[in-house]
């Protein structure tokens, strides 16, 4: 077998049936580029081990123990074969033409060193209506419809040259919270020089089931982000004031019910969390 030219790496814990939706569409990628898949289980095992171990062409890389997601990043780095690693959240779905559209894009861009793609929000059944003035509930990103160099891309869809970790480093392991673990080692990869590019045509979704799309949970995750961008800020010395978050919070409030828009209580949920987070005793 030729060795990969890119290596796709899945950091996971605990969403066999999220995992089982975005392996299926890797595998369905169209490219004839030698690559890998592999699938790093920051959780027990369980249902996660059977989801891959159903697919005999990922390969499964157990962790045994919950460590966090750079953890489970840096552990795919360290199992990869290929000179430009990939990763993707649990939770996409990656059109087949994905691999092919970043493998050619980091071809175009021999001087970058990192890479990012369009990633765009896939909320199934009936989500909470929006007003059209919120960014969506979900991590997404849109950069236009043409390469560029970017500051920052998200880790949903995310690759990084080798030589690049080497020059760095890896990602850091004491960031566990639920912001900034990316953006860390994009940071010091800008500050040494490094260049990042956002390739338009390497895109993909984000998905919520119809569960998941309800109000309820993607009120809860906005929270847990909103804490953990609080906590990121704090971590690099840009906290805004909490009179400010205070004011954030209330302006929400003031669109939900202005607007008659039920998003505006996620967006809401997410500046509760910073709140409750710039309040946390150090």
């Amino acid at each position: 077998m030729d060795p990969p030219v890119v290596s796709v790496v899945v950091p996971t814990r605990g969403r066999a049936a999220y995992l089982e939706v975005t392996l299926d569409s890797l595998l369905g990628q169209r490219a004839g580029i030698p690559h890998e898949i592999l699938v790093v289980d920051d959780g027990d095992g369980g249902a996660t081990a059977d989801a891959v171990r159903a697919r005999p062409a990922v390969r499964y890389v157990p962790h045994g123990a919950g460590r966090g997601l750079n953890a489970a990043r840096n552990t795919g780095l360290r199992e990869a074969g290929g000179a430009l690693i990939a990763f993707v959240d649990d939770d996409v779905l990656v059109p087949p033409g994905w691999l092919q559209a970043l493998a050619e894009g980091a071809a175009r861009h021999p001087d970058a060193e990192a890479f990012g793609g369009p990633i765009r929000a896939r909320l199934e059944g009936h989500p909470p209506r929006s007003c059209g003035r919120e960014d969506p509930p979900i991590t997404t990103l849109d950069l236009g419809e043409q390469d560029r160099e970017a500051d920052f891309v998200w880790g949903a869809n995310f690759a990084v040259r080798r030589a690049a970790v080497e020059r760095i480093g890896e990602f850091d392991e004491s960031i566990v919270g639920a912001h900034g673990d990316e953006e860390e080692w994009l940071e010091r990869l800008r500050a040494a020089g490094g260049r990042i590019v956002y390739l338009a045509a390497a895109g993909l979704d984000h998905r919520r089931t119809a569960e998941d799309a309800r109000l309820r949970p993607l009120a809860r995750a906005a929270y847990a982000r909103g804490r953990g961008a609080r906590a990121s800020d704090r971590r690099r010395g840009r906290e805004p004031s909490l009179a400010g978050e205070l004011r954030l919070l209330a302006g929400c409030g003031w669109h939900t019910v202005r607007r008659g828009c039920p998003q505006g209580l996620i967006a809401g949920a997410h500046s509760a969390g910073r709140v409750a987070e710039a309040l946390r005793p150090r």
